[in-house]
C-alpha cells in the first residue's frame, strides 16, 4: 500500500520538532509524523509520504525550504511550492489552497504510481484531497485533529470560523472515512454538523509521543533556580500553546487564590517558543508574566521562554516525583499531553470538555475539572498534590493506562481503515455498448446482481422509460436507482414499484444554470437539435461531431454563460446544467447512504460516461471503450477490462475483488493472469 498524508499548517519536518515554533506547529504535527512512521514500518506497507506547503523562512530554519526530505527508507517529506514562498498562518492558507491544489495534482500526475489513499489532516487539507480524489479517484480519508464547530460552542468564534466551519462539513460529506481518537469526537464533535454518515466515523486512538528521551545536556529543569525560591518543592505543570482555548490565564490565577498550593508546589508553564509569538500569542503571554509579577506568585512561577524535546522530557520526569500535570482547555479536542504525562508517571487534572474526559476516563490517571471553575481547577490540584497515597495511586494507574494508546495498534487499525475505504460499496454502470452488446456477458452479469449484495445503479445519457425498455430486452437486472439524462435526473423507488425523481438533486442543478440563455446561444449555431423527448429541465441535446461540441464550448464561453458540454458515441452533444453529470448523480445517491464517490466503482464505455469514470474511487473501462476516452489517465482504482461489453464489467468486479458469483472466478483469474 501507498499511503499519503497531507498537511499543510505548522513547521513539518523530521524530529526533534520545533513545538511553538509557530501558533500552527502544535500537536498535530507529532500526530503526522508518529502515525506516518509507524505505518511506513508495516511489512504491508510499500511507501508513506508526508505532503506539505514549501516556504522560505529563514527566522524559523532553512528546513522547510527543501523540497524532498527522506526519513527512512518507506517514509519521506515532499513539499511542494506555490507562488507565495513564505510561510502562512492558518488563517492565510485558503488562499493558497487552489495553487498547492494544482502543485499536487501535477505532482501526482508524474509519479509512476499513485498513492491508494491520501490520509487529510485538517479541512485545508482535506480541500485538496476532495480535488486529487476528483481526478484521480484516490479516495481520502479526513482528520479534523480540532473542529470549529466546537469553538462557537465555547464562545471562541473568530473572523474565519464561519468559513472553516463550511470547509470542515465539506471535508467531512467527502471523505471516504471521518478517523478521530475520541467517542467525544465522533459523537458530539463531528455528529455536530449533521451530515449522513453511515459507518464511516472510526476512532482509532493515537499513541504517546516520543517525549520518553533521556536528556544527554543540561534542560530547563536545571535552569528552574533562576525562576524559583524554592525549586526543590513538586511542580504542577502545564505544556500548552499561549492561545485563549488553552486558558493558562485560569490556571495561574487559580494557583494564585490557593494558599495551600503555593506553600506546597511551583507553576511551571510551557507556552511555545516566545521569541515567535504571535500577535495574539504575544498578548497572553504578556497576561501570564502580568500575574506571575504580581507579590503573591514571585519566585513560585516558572515562564520559560523557550524548550525543546528534552526539557519536555525532564519536566514531566520532575513532575512524576510529586507533581500534578494540568490542561484547562476550554476545550481539547484530543489530548496528547495527557498521555504523554501518562507515559511518565504523573497524575493529571484535565478539564471535562472534549476528548480529555475519554483519556483519563480509560487510564483513570486524574480528576476532570469545568476549565471555567478556577477554585474547582485549584481544589482538584491541591487534593492530588496533598495526599501522597493517593497520588501514588493515580501514578500507578498512569503508567498502567498509558499503553493502551500505542503508535504500532494505530498502524494496524489505520491501515486496515483505508484498505477498507478503498474498497466499493457498489456499482454505477452505463447502459448502451457496456451492460448491452454481448448476451452471454449480459447473463453473467445478470448472475452477478442475483448473487452480489453490492447495491447497482444505471448511469446513462438514456431517459428513464427508455433505460427501463432496454434493460428488459437485453434481460438486465433492474437496478436500485435510476441515473438518466447524462445524470441530471436521479430516481429512486417509490415504496410502490415505481420510481419517483429526487426533487432535491433536481433543485440542486439549479445553481449557475441560465437554461433560457444558453437555448438562446445555441440557436445561432445551426445545430441539429435531438428529439425533443431527449431534452429536460437541466439538459439540451444536439446531433453533431467533436468540432461541433468545441463550437458550443467555445460560444458558451464568449457569452459568459456556465454550461457542461458533453460528447459521446461520437455522434451526440449533451449541454448539461454546470453541476450535473452522472458523477454528481451518483455522488448524490451515495451520500443518501452515508457514502461518497470514493464507495463506487463506475463501469462505461464513452464520453459521457467520462466524469464518473474519472471520479469515482474505482472504474472498469470495458474492453470496447471508444476513443472518447483515450485521455482517461490511468491511475490506482481504474481497471482496463480485456474483455467486451457485460463481459468486461463482469471481469473488472473480480479484479477488483466484489462480492461475486461463481460464474465470475474464471474472470477473476483471467484477470489475474494478465
Amino acid at each position: 500500500m501507498f499511503i499519503m498524508h497531507v498537511a499543510l499548517g505548522g513547521c513539518l519536518k523530521s524530529p526533534p520538532i520545533s513545538f511553538g515554533l509557530t501558533a500552527d506547529t502544535g500537536g498535530h504535527i507529532s500526530y503526522v509524523l508518529e502515525a506516518a512512521a509507524h505505518q511506513a514500518a508495516l511489512p504491508d506497507v510499500d511507501q508513506v509520504t508526508i505532503v506539505t506547503r514549501l516556504f522560505h523562512a529563514p527566522h524559523l530554519g532553512d528546513a522547510y525550504a527543501v523540497a524532498h526530505e527522506p526519513i527512512t527508507a518507506k517514509l519521506d517529506i515532499r513539499r511542494l511550492a506555490t507562488a507565495r514562498p513564505d510561510y502562512c498562518e492558518k488563517e492565510a492558507l485558503a488562499a493558497e489552497l487552489p495553487a498547492f491544489t494544482d502543485a499536487l495534482c501535477d505532482y501526482l500526475a508524474r509519479l509512476p504510481r499513485r498513492p491508494d489513499v491520501v490520509h487529510a489532516h485538517f479541512a485545508d487539507a482535506a480541500a485538496v484531497a476532495a480535488a486529487v480524489q476528483r481526478r484521480f479517484g484516490i479516495p481520502f480519508v479526513f482528520t479534523p485533529h480540532a473542529l470549529g464547530i466546537d469553538k462557537r460552542s465555547q464562545q471562541l468564534a473568530g473572523d474565519s470560523l464561519d468559513a472553516r466551519i463550511v470547509a470542515e462539513r465539506a471535508a467531512i460529506v467527502g471523505a471516504a472515512a471521518v478517523l478521530v481518537s475520541t467517542d467525544d469526537e465522533a459523537q458530539r464533535q463531528v455528529g455536530g454538523y449533521a451530515v449522513p454518515l453511515g459507518t464511516r466515523v472510526h476512532v482509532v486512538s493515537p499513541g504517546v509521543p516520543r517525549r520518553d528521551l533521556v536528556p544527554t545536556a543540561p534542560t530547563l529543569v536545571d535552569e528552574l533556580a533562576t525562576w524559583l525560591d524554592h525549586p526543590e518543592r513538586p511542580i504542577i505543570l502545564a505544556v500548552a500553546r499561549p492561545v485563549a482555548k488553552k486558558n493558562l490565564a485560569a490556571l495561574v490565577r487559580s494557583y494564585a487564590a490557593h494558599d495551600g498550593l503555593r506553600r506546597a508546589a511551583n507553576l511551571v508553564i510551557l507556552a511555545g517558543q516566545h521569541a515567535h509569538a504571535s500577535p495574539d500569542e504575544a498578548a497572553i503571554l504578556a497576561e501570564l508574566s502580568a500575574l506571575a509579577a504580581t507579590p503573591a506568585l514571585q519566585g513560585r512561577v516558572a515562564l520559560p521562554p523557550s524548550h525543546d524535546v528534552g526539557d519536555v522530557a525532564a519536566l514531566y520526569a520532575l513532575a512524576a516525583r510529586g507533581g500534578v500535570f494540568v490542561n484547562p482547555a476550554l476545550h481539547e479536542p484530543f489530548g496528547l499531553t495527557l498521555i504523554e504525562a501518562a507515559a511518565a508517571g504523573v497524575p493529571v487534572v484535565a478539564t471535562r470538555h472534549g476528548g480529555a474526559a475519554d483519556i483519563v476516563g480509560t487510564i483513570g490517571h486524574g480528576t476532570l475539572v469545568d476549565p471555567r471553575d478556577e477554585p474547582a481547577i485549584g481544589a482538584a490540584v491541591f487534593a492530588i498534590l496533598n495526599d501522597p497515597s493517593h497520588h501514588d495511586r493515580l501514578q500507578r494507574a498512569a503508567r498502567r493506562g498509558a499503553r493502551l494508546y500505542c503508535w504500532d495498534r494505530y498502524a494496524r487499525s489505520s491501515v486496515a481503515l483505508y484498505g477498507a475505504a478503498a474498497t466499493p460499496r457498489f456499482l454505477a454502470s452505463d447502459i448502451d455498448n457496456t451492460l448491452t452488446g454481448c448476451r452471454e456477458g449480459a447473463a453473467a452479469f445478470a448472475e452477478w446482481r442475483r448473487r452480489s449484495s453490492q447495491p447497482f445503479i444505471v448511469a446513462t445519457g438514456r431517459g428513464i422509460d427508455a433505460a427501463r425498455l432496454i434493460l428488459n430486452r437485453w434481460r438486465l437486472p433492474m437496478p436500485d436507482a435510476f441515473v438518466t439524462d447524462v445524470g441530471t435526473t436521479l430516481s429512486l423507488p417509490d415504496g410502490k414499484g415505481g420510481w419517483s425523481i429526487d426533487e432535491a438533486y433536481a433543485r440542486s442543478l439549479d445553481t449557475g444554470w441560465d437554461r433560457d440563455g444558453v437555448a438562446a446561444v445555441l440557436d445561432t449555431l445551426d445545430l441539429a437539435s435531438q428529439p425533443p423527448v431527449t431534452e429536460g429541465p437541466h439538459k439540451i441535446s444536439f446531433f453533431g461531431d467533436a468540432a461541433h461540441a468545441a463550437r458550443i464550448r467555445s460560444a458558451l464561453t464568449h457569452a459568459g454563460l456556465q454550461a457542461r458540454v458533453v460528447f459521446s458515441h461520437g455522434r451526440l452533444i449533451d449541454v448539461l446544467a454546470p453541476s450535473g453529470g452522472k458523477a454528481s448523480a451518483i455522488a448524490a445517491f451515495a451520500a443518501r447512504h452515508g457514502w461518497t464517490l470514493a464507495d463506487a466503482v463506475a463501469a462505461g464505455d464513452s464520453g459521457n460516461d467520462h466524469d464518473m469514470l474519472a471520479a469515482c474511487g474505482h472504474a472498469i473501462l470495458v474492453g470496447n471503450a471508444s476513443d472518447e476516452l483515450a485521455s482517461l489517465p490511468s491511475r490506482a482504482g481504474l481497471y482496463r477490462a480485456r474483455r467486451h461489453h457485460a463481459g468486461g464489467v463482469v471481469e473488472g468486479l473480480a479484479a477488483l475483488g466484489l462480492d461475486l458469483p461463481k460464474a465470475a472466478a474464471g474472470a477473476r483469474s483471467v484477470a489475474a493472469a494478465a
